[in-house]
């Protein structure tokens, strides 16, 4: 009997979550990212636990989906193919040059391509637009129409047969780009397909089942395990079946029994898939991680990662609203687990007497052992996250679409842009783009969270009615918009996971303390004053939080973050430059404090080695501190004695990213500079920053980082006369906007397009 499956190995370098996972070679693993990158994870033993990462290609927006064309004798190292946001279906070699091009490129659908597959010289693609298209040699065959929703999940049995998947909840068997099958069998979205070995195929959905089918669609089975959504499924060349999902699990499947369950330390395992010639699997989850797993106990990770795999899925914290209410008096206590399980995959809570937590514990039937999954935690009542799909938000309304159907959710963060969270909830739902404008709108009055601008909504007509529901076929507010132009607060860049930091700086540090590095690791001293920080970065988020209180934490993280920045190897710096960024908006002693041989924190970062282009990550953090010490008057003092400086040095570092994180942050540090000059009538500042605002507005393709320009440029605007001449002789900024307005087509950068005009 096959043995239970163990880590190989955790790939980390992605930025965020991992939305799809391949598995062609036992030398090397792809993966696709949110982060708009393709990356390539190899070893040089197949029996190996280490991957060398590369970055096979970085796009314009989500890349959702890839899959892997075999080797052929013009291609002999295969072929990688992927598609997301930008609607592009690029082809690479592996191990491409970020400056090479595709080698082709297959253009057709009109929104997100989310699913991918290709077998017998054939590709198919899914898309949000509701079809999907049959491509071979590289052109499109068949434009498969006929689903009433987003194509989700697509799979090739033959060169003629391909199936398709559908958040209508239907599966679609094809021949020849028509439709001789449909079939209903699942009760919600289909989000996975996948070839059986001896014929037939498998499918997963919202609705939580994996259903396996034969080849003319007859259902053979139905697999019951999961809690939640299942996004993913793969067989094993054994016959038997790996699924993935919302549950943050994985689970193995033989014979229609669950015989294992993998817990993540993640909300969302987004995507898993198998090498045929080992059965070794892949995973893809929301925490940015790339998983490799083995049966074969040569191909484990040490003992130390295997543990350290179980303790991050034992420290995860496991929201309340996931396994219902919680009544700590009614649940028992640690002898629960002398009781051997029921089944696989079997969850038990347990109440820890010793710390008063409340703990999820998971029963393994080939171990005959309960493993530790995680804390719940309470997430659920007036102002606290409410859950969502399985993640936290601050707020989630109901959206009524038509009357008598189930209204739909609109998720939003407090942290976020109102206008990508709306354009998110379209996007997800298949609603007219011309929403966004007033479904941002709501969410800029009902959530108070960060914003450009300010409100100016007059009485009258609110299509959200009295209960928090938009209806889309109500007339939308006249004189609704918001006022962007000028913008008059300055912007901060702090969402974070404090106790991710926090054990990343451990983690480090024990590796230099094994490498016998005490000269630059952190002292037991130093340890202590970290933990101190990030409790008082907690404690500034408290609505009772007194400035000042927290000084003595302050300055003693400020003197270790320096320490990390300056002495540590660069790519070990992510961490300190994380938590600077956030003392940054956090205290005004991040501007004034003099840490290091009589100079302040800004003058470190600057003179570190932070800017260095070779690591555009630790550049990213290193603008967003900048950004961040807006937030303080000492901190605009700074920032306006060292102008010049911060914005050569800025537009240095930055010159060709492709870091989407980057433009955002330089975005955001012109814009606050541009409020900055704004209020002080500082007309020559003025135009030293349009030249990089201008640049941005024509040629950048995210939407984000142009919008955040756009608004600059406007506030910059409203400066005297001269400051508007010069924008229209020496830059012509009518040209440069309306370039803007045409590629990057929202109605909020259209509406700012026109504002701008209107101001010259």
């Amino acid at each position: 009997m096959a043995g239970i499956y163990k880590i190989t190995a955790a790939l980390q370098g992605h930025e965020d979550d991992v939305r799809g996972v391949i598995f062609p070679s036992p030398y090397f693993v792809t993966s696709v990212s949110r982060d708009a990158t393709v990356r390539l994870w190899k070893r040089e033993d197949s029996e190996a636990t280490t991957f060398t990462e590369h970055i096979n290609s970085t796009g314009s927006g989500f890349i959702n989906s890839v899959t892997f064309i075999l080797p052929t004798e013009e291609h002999p190292k295969g072929l990688i193919v992927s598609g997301g946001q930008d609607t592009i279906i690029e082809v690479r070699e592996p191990e491409s040059k970020g400056t090479d091009d595709a080698k082709h490129l297959l253009l057709g659908h009109t929104h997100n391509v989310c699913a991918l597959d290709n077998y017998a010289g054939i590709i198919i693609s899914g898309s949000w637009d509701g079809t999907a298209r049959v491509w071979k040699n590289w052109e499109s065959q068949y434009i498969l129409d006929g689903h009433d929703q987003g194509v989700l999940a697509v799979l090739v049995l033959s060169e003629t047969d391909v199936v398709t998947g559908s958040a209508d909840k239907t599966i679609r068997i094809w021949r020849n780009g028509k439709v001789i099958k449909k079939i209903e069998g699942h009760t919600d979205c289909v989000r996975g397909l996948c070839r059986m070995p001896n014929g037939g195929f498998a499918s997963c959905g919202n609705d939580g089942t994996v259903r396996i089918w034969s080849s003319d669609g007859d259902q053979l089975q139905e697999l019951h395990g999961h809690t939640a959504f299942i996004y993913s499924v793969a067989a094993l060349p054994s016959g038997e079946l790996v699924s993935a999902g919302e549950d943050r699990t994985v689970r193995v499947w033989r014979d229609g029994d669950c015989v294992q369950t993998i817990t993540h330390p993640a909300i969302s395992v987004w995507s898993v898939a198998v090498c045929s010639q080992n059965g070794d699997i892949v995973t893809g989850a929301s925490d940015r991680i790339v998983r490799v797993f083995s049966r074969e106990k040569k191909r484990w990770a040490d003992e130390e990662a295997l543990q350290a795999f179980d303790n991050s899925v034992a420290a995860s914290s496991i929201p309340s609203a996931q396994v219902g209410d919680v009544k700590k008096a009614d649940l028992p206590d640690a002898s629960a687990l002398k009781t051997p399980g029921r089944k696989d995959g079997q969850v038990i809570m347990v109440r820890n007497d010793n710390t008063g937590a409340v703990e999820a514990w998971v029963w393994s039937q080939e171990a005959r052992s309960w493993s530790n999954v995680g804390t719940v935690v309470d997430a659920v009542g007036s102002n606290r996250k409410q859950m969502f799909e399985g993640k936290e938000y601050d707020y989630v309304f109901d959206v009524d679409i038509q009357e008598g159907a189930p209204a739909l959710k609109l998720p939003y963060n407090a942290s976020e842009n109102p206008f990508e969270a709306a354009r998110r909830f379209l996007e997800a739902n298949e609603l007219p783009i011309s929403y966004l404008d007033t479904v941002g709108q709501f969410i800029v009055k009902n959530a108070g969270g960060v914003s450009l601008g300010t409100q100016e909504r007059p009485a009258g007509s609110d299509p959200w009615g009295m209960e928090n529901r938009y209806r889309p076929d109500a007339p939308p507010p006249q004189q609704a918009k918001p006022k962007r132009i000028p913008q008059k607060s300055y912007l901060s860049i702090t969402a974070a996971s404090l106790p991710t930091i926090q054990n990343k700086v451990n983690e480090l540090n024990k590796e230099l303390l094994d490498k016998g590095e005490k000269g630059v690791a952190l002292n037991p001293d130093e340890a202590s004053a970290l933990a101190k920080l990030c409790g008082s970065l907690q404690a500034v988020a408290s609505p009772s939080y007194k400035a000042g209180t927290h000084n003595a934490s302050f300055s003693g993280g400020l003197e270790l973050i320096s320490k990390i920045i300056t002495s540590w190897q660069p790519q070990s710096r992510l961490p300190g430059l994380d938590l600077l960024r956030l003392v940054a908006a956090a205290t005004p002693l991040a501007a004034t404090y003099e840490p290091m041989n009589g100079l302040k924190i800004g003058d470190i970062l600057e003179t570190s080695g932070a800017f260095d282009i070779s690591h555009p990550n630790n550049v990213m953090l290193a603008t967003r501190t900048f950004v961040n010490l807006f937030q303080t008057e000492e901190g605009r003092d700074y920032m306006n004695s060292r102008f010049e400086q911060i914005i050569q040095l800025v537009e240095k570092a930055s010159a060709g990213t492709t870091n989407r994180n980057l433009k955002i942050a330089k975005a955001t540090l012109l814009l606050n500079y541009a409020v900055l000059i704004t209020s002080e009538g500082a007309i020559d500042r003025a135009i030293t920053i349009f030249e990089p605002l201008i640049n941005i507005a024509k040629n950048e393709i995210d939407s984000e980082t142009t919008f955040r320009a756009l608004v600059g440029l406007g506030t910059l605007l409203t400066l005297q006369k001269e400051v508007r001449e010069a924008a229209l002789s020496v830059y012509d900024i009518r040209q440069s906007v309306t370039e803007a307005e045409v590629r990057v087509k929202e109605p909020r950068i259209k509406d700012l397009a026109t504002d701008i005009r209107g101001l010259l």
